[in-house]
């Protein structure tokens, strides 16, 4: 099993690093998605390498939590995270969306890659697989968690409210969803696309366990989780308010690096600004 690390900065040096090969990654595959990868990093960072019960040796060891990425067009920080882990070589990252990679556009389970447990990329999708997971273990008196990373963006697709009103009916409180709240989407602000807020108000009555924090602070992260395992009869959905972008300034909170790689000459200037 996967040693915790307990050390808030030993985590956030590694999502330090866990950024800069996003952004090498992306650099070199001349395309992907930034913003939201960057933005997730300190979330992924606390998921890996503090909250998951799971093991790079034995990716598919049958007492695992699972982790859906519902939002897969964040590939490039689920990846880095992975390699990090020891998943795979941190080598491989730069074969991101090359012809032949196991590190596609979006995650695909076909590829081989270990630690993927969904190929995803049609928005919407992922809290319903996740669902289904949650509900065979509670059949299979499992005693492990499920959980699902959705966009808020991605809350503007029928079948999240879908797969929410059974998580609720279910009471599978082995359920953790948490939302990248970062207000930003591709076309713009969120509120202006489609609003979303009343969030917390929403998920309440659609019967779930909510609860916020600052998805950029790893150890107010990490005591949300803990709070959220505590639900006896609920899903707990976790609003957790990121930055996209986060980490280099000059793009941060600009949705047009939703879907942008950066150049050669901004991956050496994003590259000194990490340091």
């Amino acid at each position: 099993m996967h040693q915790k690390i307990n050390s808030v900065g030993e985590l956030e040096s590694i999502a330090n690093s866990i950024r800069k090969n996003i952004l090498k990654s992306l650099s070199e595959a001349g395309s992907g998605h930034s913003g939201g990868s960057l933005g997730l990093t300190d979330v992924f960072t606390a998921l890996y390498f503090n909250i998951l019960n799971h093991d790079p040796e034995k990716p598919d060891w049958n007492e695992r939590d699972r982790l859906i990425l519902s939002i897969g067009h964040v590939a490039p920080v689920l990846y880095a995270t992975l390699a990090e882990a020891g998943y795979f070589p941190v080598s491989e990252l730069m074969t991101l969306r090359k012809l032949g990679s196991r590190l596609q556009g979006h995650p695909g389970r076909d590829h081989g890659l270990p630690g993927l447990e969904l190929s995803a990329g049609s928005l919407g999708q992922g809290l319903s697989v996740a669902v289904g997971m949650a509900l065979a273990d509670k059949l299979d008196k499992k005693n492990r968690y499920t959980f699902c990373i959705c966009g808020d963006g991605e809350l503007q697709e029928g079948s999240i409210w879908e797969a929410a009103m059974s998580a609720s009916h279910y009471k599978l409180n082995n359920l953790i969803t948490i939302i990248d709240r970062n207000y930003l989407q591709i076309d713009g602000k969120t509120e202006d696309v489609m609003k979303l807020e009343p969030l917390q108000d929403k998920w309440t009555s659609f019967g779930w366990a909510v609860l916020e924090c600052d998805g950029n602070n790893i150890e107010e992260f990490i005591s949300t989780i803990e709070k959220a395992k505590q639900s006896e009869n609920f899903p707990s959905l976790v609003i957790a308010h990121t930055l996209m972008g986060k980490g280099i300034k000059s793009i941060e909170n600009n949705y047009q690096w939703h879907g942008k790689a950066p150049s050669k000459e901004e991956l050496e200037t994003f590259l000194k600004e990490l340091e």
